[in-house]
Order: structure tokens, then sequence, then C-alpha cells
């Protein structure tokens, strides 16, 4: 199976968060981007890969259409982790981070659909089989920066049926506001992007603790500090997660040697399927959870699924919580009531919508 041609593809949808749009890291986005990764053979079967992603989309891009696909045509879309391990092996000195990597990651999820598509077969069929179709998702909020605001997208996140809501403040008074909304048996997250030192987080960490989170997400700058997270670990008295910000296995490697965290979150846009399936082997041997990264709307976010659906036990699935204009697959992926179906058709199990595609594309 030879690929006769490949192609990156941005797609911008708009989107609202049900109050007036804050920035959040900097960034007053209005549009959610996918780059989509779409890889043809000479059988006729397509592939569709996510390469990370959000507003770093031209930067991968670029990296894309300039270091990878130039290297594709012609090449044996059945040896997908040998060919991605070679180009990053061979693209090396471009970066073992960022949108290189990012990049080849889209191109590990095209293939696998491919060998999905190839085999007849659903991708975790491929992995090994599903434990379960159906998983439960949480709902992942911006960062609203208002108590008032926090509190009533909690509410009405709650109402849509999630029973697990992950925040992105950084305060204790828009915590607290989460916690009176949604009540003592809904669980509750706070990813804080990695904005303080170790000594602020082990604060953090404490001040926090008295509204019972499940976990605190990415407390300490930089994220490759794992001496700093495995501090705040010991001392904080919380859960830690971390991985988004890991692009390789070796580095979830040092995060577990290092003691830096309870639960692994892989990215599969970011780091690609064959890499995350590594993550997970060093986690177990680890004894690390697992709670992979997944907040896409593409074909990333697909890849996700299949990744929760072949293990026994892992967190909910993120779910990005905005009121999409459009999604690239209908209303199959949305949540209802909580939970998400795991596609069951061949590959990744669904193709993007090209009318969807033509409508939104940048």
């Amino acid at each position: 199976m030879k690929i006769t041609a490949v192609e990156s593809i941005r797609v911008e949808i708009p989107f609202g968060v049900g109050v007036p749009m804050p920035a959040f890291l900097g960034m007053g986005q209005r549009t959610v981007g996918t780059l989509l990764i779409r890889v043809d053979t000479d059988t006729g079967l397509t592939g569709w890969g996510d390469a990370f992603g959000h507003s770093i989309i031209p930067s991968t891009q670029a990296a894309f259409d300039t270091l990878v696909a130039p290297t594709l045509i012609g090449r044996d879309a059945t040896q997908g982790a040998a060919l991605v391990d070679a180009l990053a092996r061979q693209l090396n000195i471009y970066g073992r981070a960022g949108s290189l990597m990012f990049a080849l990651a889209g191109l590990d999820l095209a293939l696998h659909d491919l060998a999905g598509k190839a085999a007849g077969l659903p991708l975790h069929r491929l992995l090994g089989g599903a434990r379960r179709l159906r998983l439960p998702a949480y709902a992942s909020l911006t960062r609203y920066g208002d108590p008032d605001s926090v509190g009533r997208m909690c509410e009405r996140a709650v109402a849509q049926g999630y029973r697990w809501i992950k925040l992105h403040e950084v305060t204790v008074d828009a915590v607290r506001a989460a916690r009176a909304a949604i009540g003592p048996e809904v669980a509750l997250m706070i990813d804080t992007n990695c904005p303080w030192s170790q000594f602020e987080a082990v604060e953090m960490a404490r001040a926090f603790a008295p509204f019972a989170p499940a976990w605190l997400e990415e407390p300490c700058w930089p994220p490759e500090n794992h001496a700093a997270l495995a501090h705040v670990r010991r001392v904080g008295g919380l859960p830690i997660a971390a991985g988004e910000n890991a692009i390789t296995a070796q580095a979830f490697h040092d995060l577990f040697t290092a003691g830096a965290i309870d639960i692994a979150q892989p990215s599969p846009a970011k780091i690609g399927i064959t890499e995350s399936l590594r993550v997970f082997a060093l986690a177990d041997a680890c004894n690390v959870a697992l709670a992979p990264h997944t907040p896409y709307f593409g074909p990333g976010f697909l890849a996700g699924l299949h990744l929760h659906a072949i293990r026994a036990h892992t967190f909910p699935v993120e779910w990005l919580w905005y009121d999409l204009d459009a999604t690239l697959y209908g209303d199959a992926i949305v949540p209802r009531d909580g939970h998400v179906d795991v596609p069951t058709g061949p590959g990744l199990g669904r193709d993007p919508d090209p009318a969807v595609i033509a409508r939104y594309r940048a």
C-alpha cells in the first residue's frame, strides 16, 4: 500500500463558551483550529490524522508541508511505526518537541487509520480489543477568570450529565465557586497550565485541598522541571497530573522516575498513537495512572477514544466543552449524558465531513 498523495488541511470552526469570550493563555480565540493530515494510497484508501493544533497550527502546518510531506510519496503506508520513527531520526536536528513532532504525530494517526481500514477493523481491535465501547467524559472548561461565570458554567455542565468537571482556573475563589455549584458528588479537577514555582504551587495545592480536587494538573513552571513537580507531589497533598507537554516516551520515563506525577496525560495529536502506546507500557511498569489528553475535535479525539477503550482503567475522556458551530463528525462524537461512544467503523471509525471541511477551511 503505497502513499500517492499527502495534504495538510487547516479547519477553523467558530465557537462560544457560554459567557463573553475570555482571553485564555494570552489568546482571545474565536475559532477552534484543527490541522487535518490526509494520506492517500494506491489502494484507494485514505487515512486521516490530526497534528496539534489550535493557535500553533501555522507552524505545525509549515513543518509538515516542508519537512515531512516531501519524504512520503511512494513510501509503504503499512510500515507506520517504522516510517514515523525513521523520519524522527532523520529530522531530529529540527527539534524533539514542538511543531515537527506534532506533524509526525498527525502522520502517525493517519497511518493507523489506514492500517485499520486495510484490515477492515476499528483501531481498538488492532490495539488488542476494547474493554468498553461507551466511555465517561469530563467537561473541560475554559478559563473564565470570574467566579460567578465559573459557577454558572459548572452548573450548566452538570445539568448536561457530566459527573467530572475540569477547571482551568488559578484562584481559590474560582475553585470555591465551582465546588459550591457542583456539590460534593461531582469530581473536580484543576488544570493550571504551568503558572507557579514549586513553592507557590505547594501553597496553592494546600489552598485548593479543601475543595477535594481529583487532581492538580501542571502547577509548575517550567513543565520540564520534574524535581519541582515531584516536590509538589510529595508535600502539596494532592494527586498530580501532567504530560501534555511531554512529547516522547523518554520524557514520560523521566517524569516517572522522578516520582513527579500520579496521572500521565499523553496527547495523541502531539505524540501519535505509536508513542502513546510506549507511554502506556511505561506507565504500567511504574504504576502511574493514565488520562490521555484529548482537547480536540478531529482525528486526535477519535484516537483518544480508541486509546481509552483498550484500557481496563483510565480516567474519563477529556471533552473540550465549547459550543461549536459545527463538528467534523456531526453529533457522533459529542458526549451525551456525560458519556461518549467509541467508533466501531474501520480505522479511527469515521472520516471528517467534506462539507464541513469545505465550509470552514482556512
